[in-house]
């Protein structure tokens, strides 16, 4: 393995965390990042096309279009078509399986949890059963025959789930979409050679990308997982590499698909299993959670308790989780898997196994989920996992970090577990903001990256003047990993909120953060703004609402971005999407959506500066509602 002691290492807002990775002689992303600094500018500012053989063309000054006369607007519009239709894709991908799950326990008469939600969907979809199995048969049906039907065909879910005044303005501008798998499908399509050259259709293609991720790649995935593994419940649990327990067999799981992870984490609890892992000298198993499906599991973490210990951290703490030596598997089935992790995973004799094949790693093995056979494949992966462990344990020295993150950060937060912790009424919160006492609120989500500042600095550092300025702060996604590992979502951390926050979050007992799960739950984040719009009669731009993805990483990222744009709201940026080289997208982007959707896109990679632009916006819509 190349050894990195000559190159510097990226910061974190986590100082343990960094403090530990310096030690490290393991080569990780936060040691990669310094060797990777030099950036290509073309490509930084989207002017870079190698769709042919032509090119790459590269758009500057002097040869302001490519050899078949696409300009600089033209290639950024294509790129960035392509990026969210990657990123639509992704989420599309696993909505589908999660219904395809649902609709194999359901036949079988499996465990369903979440009747609640099961009957909460039914209404929505107007769906009538024999019983709960029938009807969760034709709730995931209802949610696959949308996702199949062609881009000409406009999906019949979308009505029922989108907030009204929204469903309109869509419908008048042309993008409520068609079947979102044909969606991705034209948008690649339409970002061919020599295909579209429209700038504008192409980012208006990316709104409706944005709506059929939203509605279902979001929203519904939540839906169908509370279904299918339990409803999120309120309770303190504890984060960090704290949680690896070396008296067990660790898995370490990494992804976004909960519902693949639903058969295996039941199994691992059964009296047989228990027994091998005790055999071959360990009290039992446990999950170690970490992306977002870690946070998933974290939100259902009452439903689990007997296998799952907690979620250490977010995409780029996977690799220092694998540094410590304790985790004998990783079990992945989407991103963010990081590369990375192999040559770690060799060097301490870790057990990498894939369940899907779109995230199927170069020296894993492949077990791929199927439900038909999932007994027999369950089976073999927990035998791979004990032979691992009979196989490292003792063998592989360890470098734990058992002070890493806290024991009382508060999970399991859902639109349906806060407005019941409210008294299910969403009147306290908007009495408090109608009052001034919280001046409004500010969804932070999406991935973690290690640009600007450093790993979650500039999403922490912002969250922490958010909160000093009495808004509180809901969270999604890798960030959420990073700030509470952080402290900010445990009680205490009020101390650092603005006085009224402060005083609320004291009076509760709840912290002035709170963690509505993985980059999945920003659906959860559209259903809390929806309904209180729904309450005060009036639109979602209209609310003192507003969106961070302070430090975005990957495309799914670009596709959740375009879904807020999409509902109307604020969207800040800590780094600009590859647009920046075409003048025209940047005036689409972030100044003319405001009178399309009511949204826009702000820029700024500075904490305090970010927190100014956003409690300016938030004070103004207060303003507009004749709030004090």
């Amino acid at each position: 393995m190349v050894k990195w002691y000559n190159h510097g290492i990226c910061s974190s807002a986590d100082k343990k965390l960094e403090n530990f990775i310096t030690d490290l002689s393991v080569d990780t992303a936060f040691h990669r990042v310094d060797a990777q600094k030099l950036k290509c500018g073309f490509g930084l500012r989207g002017v870079c096309c190698k769709l042919c053989a032509n090119g790459p063309c590269r758009i500057t000054q002097d040869s302001p279009r490519g050899v078949c006369g696409a300009n600089a607007d033209v290639i950024a519009a294509r790129n960035f078509l392509r990026a969210v239709a990657a990123g639509s894709g992704c989420y599309i991908h696993i909505v589908e399986n999660t219904a395809r799950n649902l609709k194999g326990t359901a036949l079988i008469k499996g465990e369903l949890k979440g009747i609640k939600t099961l009957d909460r969907l039914c209404d929505m979809f107007g769906i009538k059963g024999t019983d709960n199995y029938d009807k969760a048969v034709k709730v995931a049906d209802a949610v696959l025959d949308d996702l199949y039907k062609p881009d000409f065909e406009k999906m019949t879910l979308t009505k029922a789930m989108a907030y009204a005044p929204r469903y309109k303005l869509w419908e008048e501008l042309g993008l409520l979409p068609g079947g979102a798998k044909s969606e991705v499908f034209s948008g690649t399509v339409k970002s061919s050679t020599n295909l579209n050259s429209d700038p504008v259709h192409m980012l208006l293609h990316s709104l409706r990308l944005g709506i059929s991720t939203g509605l279902f790649g979001l929203t519904l995935t939540n839906l169908l997982n509370d279904v299918l593994i339990g409803e999120p419940e309120l309770r303190m649990a504890p984060v960090g590499l704290r949680v690896i327990d070396t008296d067990y067999i660790n898995i370490m799981i990494t992804g976004h698909q909960h519902s693949k992870f639903a058969y295996l984490q039941n199994r691992l609890t059964d009296d047989d299993v228990v027994k091998k892992a005790q055999a071959a000298g360990a009290k039992g198993f446990k999950i170690i959670g970490c992306t977002c499906v870690g946070q998933d599991m974290q939100l259902r973490g009452a439903h689990c308790t007997k296998i799952f210990d907690g979620h250490a951290g977010n995409n780029f703490t996977s690799e220092p989780v694998l540094a410590t030596g304790a985790i004998d598997a990783v079990i992945s089935e989407f991103n963010c898997t990081l590369p990375g992790i192999e040559a770690i995973c060799d060097e301490l004799k870790i057990k990498q196994i894939c369940v899907d094949p779109v995230a199927k790693k170069a020296n894993a093995v492949l077990k791929e989920f199927n439900f038909d056979t999932r007994v027999s494949v369950v089976n073999e992966i927990i035998d791979d996992i004990i032979a691992s462990y009979k196989a490292r344990r003792g063998v592989v020295p360890m470098k734990l970090l058992p002070d890493h993150g806290n024991g009382n950060s508060l999970t399991g937060v859902s639109e349906v577990s806060l407005k019941a912790f409210l008294g299910d009424t969403w009147k306290p919160l908007i009495d408090l903001i109608a009052a001034g006492t919280i001046k409004g609120i500010a969804g932070v989500v999406g991935c973690s990256n290690l640009t600007g500042a450093g790993h979650d600095v500039l999403t922490v550092e912002m969250t922490k003047e958010l909160i000093a300025r009495d808004i509180i702060v809901l969270t999604a996604g890798c960030s959420s990993g990073g700030i509470e590992n952080c402290g900010l979502m445990m009680p205490e951390a009020a101390e650092l909120a603005g006085p009224g926050l402060k005083a609320v979050c004291k009076k509760l007992g709840i912290p002035p953060v709170l963690n509505f799960g993985p980059c999945l739950a920003i659906g959860r984040l559209e259903i809390v703004a929806t309904e209180v719009a729904e309450a005060l009669g009036v639109d979602l731009p209209q609310l003192p609402l507003v969106l961070s993805a302070a430090q975005w990483l990957e495309e799914q990222a670009l596709a959740d971005g375009a879904f807020g744009l999409a509902l109307g709201l604020p969207l800040h940026l800590g780094v600009p999407p590859f647009v920046t080289g075409s003048d025209l997208i940047l005036k689409v982007l972030c100044e003319d959506m405001k009178s399309l959707t009511g949204g826009q896109v702000i820029v700024n990679g500075d904490a305090v500066e970010s927190a100014n632009i956003l409690e300016g916006i938030i004070l103004q819509k207060r303003k507009e509602l004749n709030l004090p």
